[in-house]
């Protein structure tokens, strides 16, 4: 490999040399490119539809593919299931009981009260018959007995009956309380799956490629789109060191395009960084010396909108100052 790269470097030092003793100038040339962009999907999935094409340009926020996810749609319908039964389980545990339990707890409390009304009743009469020794002591215990089983029967329901107008338990509340923001996170974490289904752009882009068709499976991180962003075109030109002073960063230089009739553009100098490989050049006729190192440049159109149209790997010509 060194010894082919040897090779390389003495043509094109020999071809230097060859231009430079013809007293030939060399054009220094270069490459349009632009910043490409993939698009990828967080989740696996089938593609359900396609909603652009090759070479259309989009906005950022547009969506470039729907995906199908089938586990996503029955994990959500379990989700709400489980929100709605959470939801009906808090609400009884503040409300405490339907309408016509309440019915039934009234009923039961004025049943009670009249059977303890009576047992009252008739433990006033016995009481007032024992004191004349008209009843044996035995009957009035017997009424005594009736009296006290009404009277704790009454006052349980009236103590389940306050427990219902009351609600549950505080203890019961907040189960029932967390067992529903429980379920409404569930709900959430769905919704936010869910909501990788629809592949969106995220900035203003050519579509290139459309990697995958309606039915095939997209894994996660798996490129569906790629494409080149719209303000992406950039200018890369290779110099050698000799040559690298006549492109100070931020500099303007003027480019023409043979393609376009020799149409000139201006573009300012962003970056300049030092190549370690031949197979790295982007200018199509170097004009260095061996041991000399090579700088790649690329430089920015001054005015981004008339570069849009621009063909991507056709070459310019920076002309000379």
């Amino acid at each position: 490999m060194k010894k082919l790269t040897y090779i390389i470097a003495s043509l094109v030092f020999l071809q230097s040399c060859s231009n430079k003793e013809g007293g030939k100038q060399v054009k220094l040339e270069g490459k349009i490119e632009r910043d490409q962009l993939a698009v990828t999907t967080k989740i696996p999935g089938k593609i359900q539809r396609i909603l652009v094409e090759e070479g259309q340009q989009v906005q950022k926020g547009d969506t470039l593919v729907i995906l199908e996810f089938p586990e996503v749609d029955a994990k959500s319908i379990q989700a709400q299931g489980a929100l709605d039964a959470a939801q009906a389980q808090y609400e009884m545990a503040l409300k405490g009981a339907t309408d016509g339990q309440m019915k039934q707890l009234n009923a039961k409390v004025a049943g009670l009260k009249e059977q303890f009304d009576f047992a009252q009743k008739s433990l006033d009469r016995m009481n007032n018959l024992l004191k004349d020794s008209l009843v044996a002591q035995q009957k009035y215990d017997e009424v005594y007995a009736k009296y006290q089983g009404a009277k704790n029967q009454y006052l349980a329901a009236q103590a389940e009956l306050a427990d219902v107008q009351h609600g549950a338990r505080v203890e019961q509340q907040r189960m029932a309380l967390g067992q529903k923001e429980r379920a409404m996170g569930a709900v959430s974490e769905v919704n936010v799956v869910a909501k990788e289904r629809y592949i969106l752009a995220p900035q203003d882009m050519t579509i290139e490629n459309i990697n995958l068709r309606v039915g095939e499976l997209a894994l996660a991180g798996y490129s569906l789109v790629s494409g080149y962003i719209v303000d992406g075109t950039y200018f890369r030109v290779t110099v050698p060191e000799s040559k690298v002073k006549d492109f100070q960063k931020g500099a303007e230089k003027t480019l023409v395009f043979p393609y376009l009739n020799n149409q000139e553009i201006k573009a300012r100098v962003e970056t300049i960084k030092s190549l370690s490989s031949y197979a790295n050049i982007s200018t199509a006729y170097p004009d260095f010396e061996e041991q000399e190192t090579l700088f790649e440049i690329r430089l920015k159109p001054v005015d981004s909108q008339g570069s849009r149209d621009l063909l991507t790997k056709a070459s310019f010509v920076v002309k000379q100052d």
